[in-house]
């Protein structure tokens, strides 16, 4: 085989997540309860352009977690395959130029010269200071002091245009699939989706998605012959960087609200309906464990786990293998140290509810207290796991960037958005000031931690009873 397929610990659970959200929409699409709310999401503008920016982001996340190892010329003729030991993935595959384009060291943004003099022989012999020729950025260029500004606008208005067509073929195919749908002329429907009086807000999804095309078509124009975001230290290309910290950042607030979830959905529902000592020694837990500071009990896991791995190296093939388990192990203890919040809440709205009629009801009916809690209790409280769970996901996200910055966070052969930050610490002092490192990390984590927020926003008001989401003026169900 031409390579060897390679199953890392956070694959496997991102998968399993996968499995687990497919299953769950699955049981909504059937369940008109439990559609309705998610209906409201959907009538959210702000929700629905942010939940088309994280696809993205997600897109790229799940592409950057299928790992394999490349197969290795066989020099020597014999039968047994020989892999690399670098793990790449199919995301790395799709971004060859960006990964292997390495540059001496720093070039500034779209740049054809390195960002600092060095030291070049002459033709005759003596030496000067001065900007050398990048080896990929700009080589294509004869004269790039002339031509380089020509040639990037150019190309980034042919990426454009073509981004624009691409979305708008998009427009064109959506409009014919609901005018054939709902039995409307195809200008009918483009008439409703521009006065923005469908269900589902298309303009605001198009509008974002048309934005996005746009951008994407001018970085792939000019990411194989430019540097778009520059590079770093060694030459690496930063938008490279940037994009394989995404699945860094998903895969921290996804697995560690995976891990997250039993303990508080089992402690606050059995502190909240048993009460008596059972209540005691859950609250008793959760107030002993939020009095040590999370930081503390983070960084000394965290380097216990970094002795062991150091001690024991021949449990690793590579070293994706060995910072994939320092990954995992940082989203084990960020979920142990972070469940508590959602505990006093499950707690609480528990008390409240084994207080209702028919769980009354049901305990003189004599149903057993499993019953209970499966069929009345928990199918309740779901809307606070949601809106919680999605909510704090921004929170992780950046929880990784500052553990990751001070030291104790993923590992540093592990590109992400706190790796990129700690290193773009030391370049903010240099002179002249590299700054198109800490500018890409805080771009990228940006966006993705305010889509997600706005999403959250969108999940909590539609989960929300006293807030009405549905505009009382008349919508054309499309």
């Amino acid at each position: 085989m031409p390579f060897s397929f390679v199953l890392l610990w956070t694959d496997a659970l991102v998968y399993l997540l996968v499995a687990i959200v497919i299953t769950f929409a699955w049981h909504i699409r059937h369940d008109e309860q439990l559609l309705t709310p998610w209906r409201r999401v959907g009538h959210s503008a702000s929700g629905m352009a942010a939940l088309t920016v994280l696809l993205f982001f997600i897109i790229i996340g799940l592409l950057d977690t299928v790992h394999f190892r490349p197969a290795l010329e066989n020099r020597y003729n014999n039968s047994e395959q020989v892999y690399s030991v670098e793990v790449l993935s199919l995301f790395d595959v799709m971004v060859t130029p960006l990964r292997k384009q390495v540059e001496k060291t720093y070039s500034a943004p779209l740049a054809a010269h390195l960002y600092a003099k060095e030291t070049v022989e002459q033709a005759d012999g003596s030496q000067a200071r001065e900007f050398s020729r990048l080896e990929f950025g700009g080589s294509h260029l004869q004269h790039p002091e002339s031509q380089r500004i020509q040639d990037i606008t150019w190309r980034a208005v042919v990426g454009a245009m073509l981004g624009l067509i691409v979305c708008t073929l998009l427009i064109v195919l959506l409009n014919i699939l609901l005018a054939r749908r709902h039995r409307q002329s195809f200008k009918q429907s483009l008439s409703a989706i521009w006065r923005g009086t469908t269900e589902i807000p298309w303009k605001a999804i198009l509008i974002t998605l048309m934005t996005m095309l746009a951008l994407i078509g001018t970085v792939i124009m000019l990411a194989p012959h430019y540097h778009v975001l520059g590079t770093d230290k060694v030459g690496q290309d930063v938008l490279y960087q940037a994009l394989k910290s995404i699945r860094t950042g998903l895969v921290i607030g996804a697995i560690t609200t995976l891990i997250m979830l039993p303990f508080a959905l089992l402690l606050g529902i059995m502190a909240g309906y048993f009460r008596g000592w059972t209540d005691d020694a859950i609250q008793y837990i959760y107030t002993t464990l939020n009095s040590i500071p999370s930081v503390l009990l983070i960084a000394a896991a965290v380097l216990i786990m970094q002795v062991y791995i150091e001690t024991n190296p021949e449990m690793f093939e590579t070293t994706a293998e060995r910072a994939d388990l320092r990954l995992l192990f940082l989203c084990i203890i960020l979920g142990v140290t972070s469940w508590t919040g959602l505990c006093r809440l499950l707690r609480g709205e528990t008390l409240k509810l084994r207080e209702m009629e028919y769980i009354q009801a049901a305990h003189a009916f004599g149903v057993s207290h499993w019953r209970i809690i499966s069929r009345h209790i928990l199918p309740n409280v779901m809307h606070i796991v949601l809106i919680a769970t999605v909510m704090d996901f921004s929170g992780l996200v950046l929880a990784e960037a500052v553990l990751s910055y001070v030291g104790v966070g993923v590992d540093p052969s592990m590109i992400s958005f706190g790796t990129m930050i700690n290193a773009a610490r030391l370049e903010m002092a240099r002179e002249p000031i590299v700054w198109w490192t800490l500018f890409a990390a805080f771009s990228f984590m940006f966006t993705l931690v305010l889509s997600a927020n706005l999403f959250a926003d969108a999940v909590q008001n539609a989960f929300n009873p006293r807030i009405k989401t549905l505009s009382t003026k008349s919508t054309t169900r499309i």
